[in-house]
């Protein structure tokens, strides 16, 4: 930070932060948020000053740790920021070993989806062939309708702007191709878990897709039905409203330029877990498309990430007795960590309670901004 600069935001801050908003913003992020600061308190012993001090810098930044809890008063969705993990610099140098990961990743060359056309299966309506990829049926299904986008590049961070737009595009023609086998498989729901930290079985590139019938999957529909009761009550927007607040923190993303004004993107104040970006646009065009692989060439680039998720919260595709007429596209994009660290980023706390983060939105931000 030069001399004379006001200093960085940070989470840990963020009830300061928000009494210092707008009129307007302050209103509407109250009604979103609720922020609450707390104190933990310990005393560290003789014994262990020393590897506090190489750990953490000093004895005082452990003895007493601000913790910051964010509450979405209309999803219910909620992180816990600790300014001890929260201010701690991101590994922008890949984590763990990136010589490493591309030894492993080349030494899966040769797997069946490297000639997924004669090695896996294919879906009852045939496959959809792009520039970059191709579908096949998801062997173990999680539904009636489960396919893959697999990527002809086998390493998955091989990916550029033009590629992840032909997967996208690849997995909305398979969409329609389930709707047009099975006009009630109306619900879609598109994904990409990249390597086994994210849950991937298989290192090829490749994202997921299902159809589903009957209704959307709960989270996609608790979120719509949040967002509807949000507008009945306020008569505002409410993802216009969230991207708002954020923006007048410092916590919007710019798409590239030449975008359309639909489409933005945040740092989210409840992350799902580290460096979770959420992007925002009427539909899965272009425009959209090459946000994301803007971000996730930054994300990779810049923020060190190696493994990820993102998942793709999409209207149904054919008309139904729900409202969706104010719902749009919303993709996450979420870090999941060092794939070399065997302790895993979820635990009872993540399933049952809140997400414990300890990459600061602000930061995510700015990299992102730079």
């Amino acid at each position: 930070m030069s001399a004379g600069s006001a200093p960085e935001q940070r989470v840990t801050d963020l009830d300061a932060l928000m009494e210092g908003l707008p009129p307007e913003e302050r209103e509407i992020a109250d009604r979103l948020f609720d922020v609450r600061a707390t104190t933990g308190r310990l005393e560290v012993p003789e014994g262990m000053r020393g590897w506090v001090e190489n750990t953490f810098g000093s004895v005082d930044a452990v003895r007493e740790q601000r913790i910051v809890r964010v509450t979405n008063h209309v999803t219910l969705e909620g992180a816990l920021f600790n300014e001890l993990r929260a201010s701690r610099p991101f590994d922008v140098a890949g984590g763990g070993g990136p010589d490493a990961l591309r030894r492993e990743i080349e030494e899966t060359r040769g797997d069946p989806f490297c000639t997924p056309e004669e090695m896996t299966p294919e879906d009852v309506f045939g496959r959809v062939r792009g520039s970059y990829s191709i579908t096949a049926s998801n062997v173990a299904k999680y539904d009636g309708f489960h396919g893959l986008v697999v990527f002809d590049d086998h390493d998955p961070l091989a990916f550029t702007p033009e590629k992840v737009d032909d997967y996208v595009s690849v997995a909305l023609e398979w969409m329609e191709r389930a709707l047009a086998t099975d006009p009630e498989a109306k619900y879609p729901f598109l994904m990409w878990n990249c390597l086994w930290r994210a849950g991937s079985s298989v290192i090829h590139g490749h994202m997921q897709m299902t159809a589903t019938r009957g209704a959307h999957y709960p989270k996609v529909e608790r979120l719509r039905r949040a967002a509807l009761e949000y507008q009945n009550a306020y008569g505002s927007d409410y993802f216009s409203d969230l991207y708002q607040v954020h923006e007048a923190l410092g916590l919007g993303i710019s798409p590239p330029p030449g975008s359309s004004s639909d489409v933005r993107g945040i740092a989210s104040l409840t992350p799902a877990k580290e460096k979770e970006v959420v992007l925002l646009g009427p539909d899965l065009g272009e425009h959209l498309r090459r946000f994301l692989a803007g971000v996730l060439l930054r994300y990779t680039r810049d923020l060190g990430v190696s493994s990820f998720n993102v998942a793709f919260y999409l209207r149904p595709s054919a008309s139904t007795e729900e409202d969706w007429s104010s719902f749009p596209v919303v993709i996450h994009v979420v870090d999941r960590g060092d794939p070399a660290n065997r302790t895993s980023d979820i635990g009872a706390m993540e399933l049952y309670a809140a997400p414990v983060i300890s990459s600061d939105p602000f930061q995510v931000a700015r990299l992102l901004k730079e």
